[in-house]
């Protein structure tokens, strides 16, 4: 199939249009927008030639034409010129990802999501694969009441979590202390996801004598490492989705209850920037909506990914500018985060 020049900017002037308006497009709209020196007929002949190869889509006899989901696609991949962030644009999304103030990973994959959602006022989307990577770099049990401890597991990417573990007796100065030597010695430097029930029984067995009264405190250190190993999607900016016109609230309620179904998009995200639109894939059932899905690297690795949700209509040639510099300072800030905390733990 060949699409030649004037269709091409023809094409580009009624995404661009209906992107503004929400309004099908006529063909005399597209000559005023377009410096061409043609006639209305020979427009509305493209028109109906773009029509009947798919890109087009006429909701109405009388009125112009609409892009479908294929039109949207050729003119991301082919003809939008996106539109580069200002200075003023630059320096304020550098100044909110601070990497003197974002001291941690999650600190700077939460604030990103913030970022994003604010500047465009859409939902975001985020799903991080970082504590596949991580490494248990400290744990600590600190009492917390009469029988209730404190778990905390740091990881290299600055991860803290804690949980609470009850038990059935207090313990003493001495098993507390056994513990926390015991357990650094076997886990620190050890991957979040080798956590399993195979490491979790020789552990217990290697407690020895302690193995009764310490073994509640393993298990939940076990526990706290699955927790942190699972990689739940998170969304920002759901009011921004649940306002915007032309999107089914029901669909979008559904979306957002079921929000991990999203997890297989984020995940399988390639290099560079992607747009899914909804009604194309299952775990993204929300008509008339799109996707743009950007992942962000560590050392290289991809660790993650952000999806910015919108109408289908969204400005794209804004939008894909906005979500590739969050991505690529992220990619940044990740990398001399991590270096950072490698090196404060090489001088300790």
């Amino acid at each position: 199939m060949t699409i030649d020049k004037r269709k091409m900017c023809i094409l580009s002037a009624i995404v661009d249009e209906y992107i503004k308006t929400g309004e099908p497009v006529g063909s005399n709209a597209v000559l005023h927008c377009l410096n061409m020196n043609v006639s209305s007929a020979t427009v509305r002949n493209d028109m109906a030639f773009l029509e009947k190869q798919g890109f087009l889509e006429q909701p109405h006899t009388s009125a112009g034409r609409i892009p479908t989901y294929l039109g949207y696609r050729f003119y991301i991949d082919n003809l939008m010129a996106p539109k580069p962030l200002s200075t003023k644009e630059k320096k304020l999304i550098d100044s909110l990802l601070n990497e003197e103030k974002l001291q941690t990973a999650d600190a700077i994959v939460d604030t990103a999501v913030n970022v994003l959602s604010d500047l465009t006022q859409l939902a975001v989307v985020s799903k991080s694969n970082m504590p596949v990577f991580s490494v248990i770099t400290r744990v600590e049990v600190i009492p917390a009441g009469r029988r209730l401890y404190a778990l905390l597991i740091i990881t290299s990417a600055g991860s803290i979590k804690n949980k609470i573990c009850r038990m059935e007796f207090d313990l003493t100065n001495q098993q507390l202390e056994y513990f926390a030597k015991f357990i650094n010695e076997n886990l620190t430097g050890i991957n979040l996801d080798k956590l399993n029930p195979a490491m979790l029984q020789n552990l217990a067995i290697a407690l020895g004598a302690y193995m009764m009264s310490l073994s509640p405190l393993l298990h939940a250190v076990y526990e706290l490492g699955e927790e942190m190993s699972k990689a739940d999607v998170n969304v920002h900016g759901e009011q921004n989705l649940l306002s915007t016109c032309g999107l089914n609230s029901q669909e979008v309620v559904t979306l957002l209850t079921h929000k991990n179904q999203l997890d297989y998009l984020l995940s399988s995200a390639f290099d560079g920037v992607s747009v899914v639109f909804g009604k194309e894939n299952e775990s993204f059932a929300v008509t008339n909506s799109s996707m743009i899905v950007s992942p962000y690297k560590m050392h290289g690795e991809q660790v993650g990914s952000f999806g910015v949700i919108g109408p289908v209509r969204v400005d794209y040639a804004k939008v894909i500018p906005h979500i590739e510099y969050v991505t690529k300072s992220v990619t940044k800030l990740l990398t001399d985060v991590i270096d950072y905390n490698k090196q404060n733990r090489e001088d300790d």
